[in-house]
């Protein structure tokens, strides 16, 4: 079900440290809390995901034993230099490759990402923003699985956001029922 938040007034925190809070804030920035030393880059996308939004015929990056569409590309296979053909689903490498996947799936034009709603970056600009037919903003963060198929105990540390390129996507994602805030954009 698609939902609009409403949120009360926010008030400032006090800015004065105190002991406990100084010793657990040196040497740790914004998003201090959140670990840059995953132990894999394989996390798979949670199947209530997948279940909300139909089928799909291909996932370039797909992952052994984990149905995402009918035709799936796993690695060492690329992904990238497949053939794409109807809709795809595409969960693809998070960082800075994300994007070189996102500009693929907008000239095919058929199909749903998910990424982090990262979406101050340049590449959510150019391949997002001015590209897709429109977002839908999942509420709450994920919990990806491993690669065995369980269910990752810490969320994905981010927003993360379903992007849809083709019009019957996103007719899709404004009428799923994930909780989340459908932003149409074209």
């Amino acid at each position: 079900m698609t939902t609009t938040a409403h949120l009360p007034p926010m008030t400032a925190p006090s800015m004065t440290p105190t002991p406990d809070t100084t010793t657990a804030r040196v040497g740790r920035g914004i998003g201090g809390h959140h670990s840059a030393q995953a132990k894999t880059t394989t996390w798979l996308t949670p199947p209530h995901i997948l279940a909300a939004l139909g089928d799909f015929d291909v996932d370039p990056c797909a992952a052994p034993g984990w149905p995402t569409a009918t035709t799936q590309y796993v690695l060492p296979v690329d992904g990238l230099a497949q053939p794409w053909a109807g809709r795809v689903w595409l969960n693809p490498p998070y960082g800075a490759q994300t994007w070189t996947w996102l500009d693929r799936l907008a000239a095919h034009g058929d199909g749903v990402a998910l990424i982090f709603a990262r979406t101050e970056t340049a590449g959510f600009v150019e391949q997002v923003w001015s590209k897709a037919h429109g977002i839908y903003f999942l509420h709450g963060r994920l919990h990806f699985h491993h690669s065995d198929g369980t269910r990752a105990v810490a969320n994905a540390g981010a927003p993360s956001c379903l992007v849809a390129y083709g019009q019957a996507n996103a007719d899709v994602l404004a009428s799923c029922d994930l909780p989340g805030t459908w932003v149409a954009l074209r």
